[in-house]
C-alpha cells in the first residue's frame, strides 16, 4: 500500500461513515466481470445531436463565456438524476485512480506517509518495494521529490502523492533525513507496481479461531483472500471470523471466488438479472478451502454490494452466523462504458439476488438525498446503538433459509446477531482526541526515540511487554491547552474510555512494528463485534442459531 488517503481506515485518519458511502458510490460497489474490459460508449450508442445543437448554440450567443466541460458534465449529471443512485458518471480526471482501488495496484514508490509538524514521515515501507529496495526505512523524514522542497511548506497529501505517482519503471529523486541520526539522505527510486491490500489483516486470536479483515473486493482480492486462508489453516485455524464491516464492495467475481470456499455441492451463490440482461447465476465450482468449520461473518452499514453477496450467500445456505448490523443493502450490478474524453459512465444493468431469490437493494423512490441519509436516519432514530435489533425491511416477503429460517430482502441483510454501537467510543471528545494531531505526534515521537529498543519477534511478545502508553499520554497531555486539558482529564474519569484510549495508542505502535496485522491484533481484544462472535462459536448458541 501507498500514501496515506488511499481511501483504507488507516491510523492517522478518522474513517467516516459518510465518506465510506460516497467512496463506496464512486468506486465500486458491486461490478461485473467485464468492468475491467472497460466498455467503449461509442461501441453501444451513437451521439444524440440534440445535445450538441445545443450547446453549440449557447457558444456562439450566449451572453458570457461558458466552459464546456462543465456544461456537459451538468448536462450528464440532470441526465443520471431520475436513475439510481449507483449509476453515476466519472470524470477523467477521477477515473485512474477509481480503476486502481479497484484493479489492486498502480505505479508509486511503495511507501505510506504521514504528517506530522508539517514534515512528512514515513510510517511504513512495503516489502521488497522500490522504495525498500532504495534504502528508505520506517521514520525518514521526506525533504525533497526531485526538485520540489516538501518539508515545512504546508503541503497537502494529494500534492505529495501526485509527486511520488508516476509511469511504471519512471525515476523519482528523493532527498530523505534519517529521524534517528538527523543524517541526509538522496536516493533514486524506479517506480513499479504497488500493491492496493484488500486484506487488511490475517490473524489468530487463539488456537483455532482465524480472523481475515477484507476492505473491498478487488481484482486481487480472491488472491490476497486465498493465501490468507491457507496461512491460517496451516497455523491450525478450525473457525473463521471474516469481518466485511465498512466494505464497500467491488467486482463480483471476487465476492462469488470466496463464497465458493465456504461452499459445497455446486450451490447457488447469487444470481443477476436485469431488462436487458439475461439471467446469470454463480455456483460453487471447486473444492473450498473452508467448507467445513465454524463461520462467523461482521456486517455494519457500510458493508454494501458484494459484502452483502457474500453474507448473503452465507445467510441463505446457514452455512455461517452473519453479526453486526444491518448492511447497506446494494443490490445493483454495474457496467462501464468509457468515453472519448477520459471520463466513464458506470450505467446499473442488473439486480443481484441472493440463493433464496430475495434482493437486497433498498428503495431509492425518495431521491438520492434521501438514500445517502439513510445512515444519519438509522443513528437519530438510535436503531444502531439499541441493545435489540429494530431495524425494519421495507419487504416484508418472506424467504427461506436451507434451513427454514425466515429471512427478508428489500434493504440489507439483517444480521442472526445484532451487536450495536458502543456509544461511549462515538462520543465526539474522546474519538477527537484519538484522531488528533497531538495524540499522532506523541505517538510518532515516542516511537523515534525508542526505536533502536522496541525490537520483538512477534506480535504476543509485543502484547505481553510493551508499557509506554503512559509515558504517550503524558507527553500528549504536555502538548495540549488549557482548555483541551480540562476536556481530556473529564474524558478520561470514565475508566472504560480511557482503557479505549490505551488500547489504541498500543495499537497504533503496534502497526509501526507489524503493519495492519499488529494493529488489528490489539485493537480486537477491545471489539465488541469480535468478543460475541468468539464467544457464539465456543458454545452451544452457534448451532441453536442456525438451527443444526
Amino acid at each position: 500500500m501507498e500514501e496515506q488517503g488511499r481511501g483504507r481506515s488507516k491510523v492517522w485518519t478518522p474513517l467516516l461513515f459518510s465518506i465510506v458511502l460516497v467512496t463506496g458510490m464512486i468506486f465500486g460497489f458491486n461490478l461485473r466481470d467485464s468492468l475491467r474490459n472497460k466498455r467503449d460508449i461509442n461501441t453501444v450508442i451513437q451521439r444524440n445531436d440534440r445535445l450538441e445543437e445545443i450547446i453549440d448554440i449557447i457558444n456562439e450567443k450566449y451572453v458570457d463565456t461558458v466552459n464546456n466541460n462543465l456544461l456537459y458534465k451538468d448536462a450528464v449529471s440532470g441526465i443520471l438524476k431520475s436513475l439510481d443512485p449507483h449509476t453515476v458518471y466519472i470524470p477523467a480526471e477521477d477515473l485512474q485512480g477509481i480503476n486502481d482501488d479497484l484493479e489492486g495496484g498502480f505505479s508509486g514508490i511503495g511507501v505510506e506517509f504521514s504528517v506530522v509538524r508539517d514534515t512528512i514521515q514515513v510510517v511504513s515501507v512495503i516489502d521488497n518495494g522500490p522504495a525498500g529496495k532504495a534504502g528508505v526505512e520506517i521514520g525518514d523524514e521526506l525533504i525533497k521529490v526531485g526538485d520540489s522542497l516538501v518539508a515545512g511548506t504546508s503541503i497537502t497529501s494529494d500534492r505529495i502523492i501526485h509527486l511520488l505517482k508516476g509511469k511504471q519503471h519512471s525515476q523519482v529523486a528523493v532527498t530523505l533525513k534519517r529521524a534517528t541520526t538527523g543524517q541526509i539522505k538522496e536516493a533514486t527510486i524506479i517506480r513499479d507496481i504497488v500493491p492496493i491490500y484488500s486484506v487488511d489483516a490475517s490473524i489468530m486470536l487463539d488456537s483455532i479461531t482465524g480472523f481475515i479483515k477484507i476492505n473491498r473486493f478487488s481484482a486481487t482480492t480472491y488472491r490476497e483472500f486465498s493465501d490468507a486462508m491457507k496461512g491460517l489453516l496451516a497455523k491450525g485455524a478450525k473457525q473463521l471470523i471474516l469481518d466485511l464491516r465498512d466494505n464497500p464492495g467491488g467486482y463480483i467475481d471476487a465476492a462469488t471466488s470466496m463464497a465458493d470456499d465456504f461452499l459445497d455441492d455446486k450451490k447457488l451463490i447469487v444470481y443477476t438479472k436485469g431488462i436487458h440482461t439475461l439471467r446469470t447465476e454463480y455456483k460453487a465450482d471447486k473444492q473450498g478451502l473452508f467448507e467445513k468449520g465454524k463461520l462467523v461473518v461482521l456486517v455494519d452499514e457500510g458493508s454494501a454490494s458484494a459484502s452483502e453477496i457474500v453474507a448473503g450467500a452465507m445467510q441463505d445456505w446457514d452455512r455461517g452466523v452473519i453479526m453486526g448490523r444491518r448492511t447497506f443493502g446494494k443490490g445493483l450490478v454495474q457496467e462501464q462504458y468509457e468515453l472519448p474524453d477520459g471520463s466513464a459512465l458506470r450505467l446499473t444493468v442488473a439486480k443481484y439476488y441472493s440463493p433464496s431469490g430475495r434482493c437486497l437493494q433498498r428503495s431509492f423512490a425518495k431521491g438520492k438525498d434521501a438514500y445517502m441519509q439513510d445512515y444519519e436516519k438509522r443513528f437519530e432514530g438510535n436503531e444502531l446503538t439499541r441493545q435489540t435489533d429494530t431495524s425494519i425491511l421495507a419487504d416484508t416477503t418472506r424467504y427461506y433459509t436451507s434451513g427454514h429460517r425466515v429471512v427478508y430482502g428489500g434493504g440489507g441483510i439483517k444480521p442472526d446477531v445484532f451487536v450495536p454501537y458502543d456509544t461511549a467510543r462515538l462520543s465526539s471528545p474522546l474519538q477527537a482526541m484519538i484522531y488528533s494531531q497531538e495524540l499522532k505526534a506523541a505517538i510518532w515521537d515516542y516511537f523515534i526515540r525508542n526505536k533502536t529498543k522496541l525490537r520483538f519477534k512477534n506480535i504476543v511478545d509485543f502484547n505481553e511487554a510493551f508499557f509506554g502508553q503512559d509515558q504517550i499520554i503524558a507527553d500528549y497531555l504536555s502538548m495540549l491547552k488549557p482548555e483541551d486539558m480540562v476536556q481530556a482529564n473529564r474524558v478520561f474519569k470514565n475508566k472504560a474510555n480511557y482503557q479505549y484510549f490505551k488500547v489504541q495508542i498500543k495499537a497504533q505502535v503496534a502497526r509501526f512494528l507489524f503493519k495492519d496485522n499488529g494493529y488489528y491484533a490489539i485493537s480486537l481484544e477491545d471489539d465488541d463485534a469480535v468478543r460475541k462472535a468468539m464467544g457464539v462459536m465456543n458454545s452451544n448458541e452457534y448451532s441453536k442459531i442456525l438451527g443444526q
